[in-house]
């Protein structure tokens, strides 16, 4: 060995040494970690020459580094939570309002709130929905809905890797059949809404009993959705329940006119102050949408054609929730009032 030789080994030494120390490793630690590392890859490590090894050894720290990184990038549930609701600020003001609630019934169950994101397993995900919506089916499949999105949007952003959510059961609900209104249960809300200080929801009416709308549909009409040339109302998806739209005939009340097919402000109060001057002390939600399904399909026998106005992908759900066994005879009286 020359001197050179023997120089640049002695410095190459020295600034080891001065790496070392400046680490809370000695020269045993390191040479321990690195015969670990070796050991560890097993086979795929034997009979490699030095550098080979070398290089080998560097990938596993390069690798390893960046699995240490990305299990550390990680954010508190509470803040992933709030950040997942303000990232869908873009929806209506209904369904803003739903998610906030749902999470901060999250976030009130005790010792939540502060775990990160990525570290929250199954268990603790199913605890959590257990304390905050157990005592409903309806909220828990809601509640567990929302909280599947809290975890999509940390995926997202990186702050986990999976989403525990999924491997957590959907409860089972036993829908309750809803009756639908009876002809003179109907024939109260055509006689109430005649009166004077009524008349201003006989469009209202008509689209609620007679082409199956949602009353929130309802609610969130425009003027430029109504065509009276062609008798068609347009449910823009903006302004749908299920964010998809759909055009429903308009079957009109006698003596509607164009001038009429309007949405009076303050709907919600109006509407229940017709129901309750019609005599409607308890009120089934959506009754009137299962009403005109029920009468509809009575009367006209066209499920695909009732399927197109309800707005639903498949005729499953008209079979299983939206048609109560009527009489054609009673489907008749329904629909006779009508005018074309």
């Amino acid at each position: 060995m020359g001197i050179i030789d023997a120089y640049h080994i002695t410095m190459k030494i020295r600034t080891i040494n001065k790496m070392m120390m400046a680490l809370p490793l000695g020269g045993v630690d390191a040479a321990r970690l690195v015969m670990e590392c070796v050991e560890g890859l097993g086979a795929r490590a034997e009979g490699l020459g030095r550098v080979e090894l070398m290089e080998l050894v560097r990938r596993v720290m390069r690798e390893g580094i960046a699995a240490v990184q990305a299990a550390e990038r990680t954010v508190p549930f509470e803040q992933a939570a709030w950040e997942s609701v303000e990232a869908r600020a873009g929806r209506r003001p209904t369904t803003t309002r739903d998610l906030r609630h749902y999470v901060r019934r999250m976030l009130k169950i005790e010792g939540f709130a502060q775990l990160p994101l990525r570290a929250m397993t199954a268990g603790q995900c199913r605890e959590m929905l257990h304390q905050a919506f157990g005592h409903s089916p309806h909220a828990y499949r809601k509640g567990r809905a929302i909280l599947h999105s809290i975890f999509a949007h940390g995926i997202r952003r990186e702050w986990c890797d999976g989403n525990p959510v999924a491997r957590i059961e959907v409860p089972s609900v036993q829908e309750k059949p809803i009756v639908p209104l009876s002809n003179e249960e109907v024939g109260r809300l055509r006689e109430t809404v005649e009166m004077r200080r009524f008349r201003d929801m006989r469009f209202s009416l008509s689209l609620l009993l007679y082409s199956g709308v949602r009353p929130a549909e309802v609610e969130r009409l425009r003027p430029e959705d109504v065509c009276w040339e062609e008798r068609q109302v347009i449910i823009r998806p903006q302004r749908s329940k299920t964010g998809g739209g759909r055009v429903v005939p308009l079957r009109a009340l006698p003596g509607l006119r164009a001038k009429d097919c309007r949405v009076p402000r303050n709907w919600q109060n109006r509407w229940l102050a017709l129901r309750r001057a019609a005599g409607f002390t308890h009120w089934v939600p959506d009754v009137c949408r299962h009403t005109f399904a029920s009468y509809h399909a009575a009367h006209f026998r066209n499920l695909p054609e009732l399927q197109l106005e309800m707005g639903h992908r498949d005729l499953n759900l008209l079979r299983t929730r939206y048609m109560a066994p009527t009489a054609r005879k009673e489907a008749r009286r329904f629909w006779r009032v009508i005018s074309n």
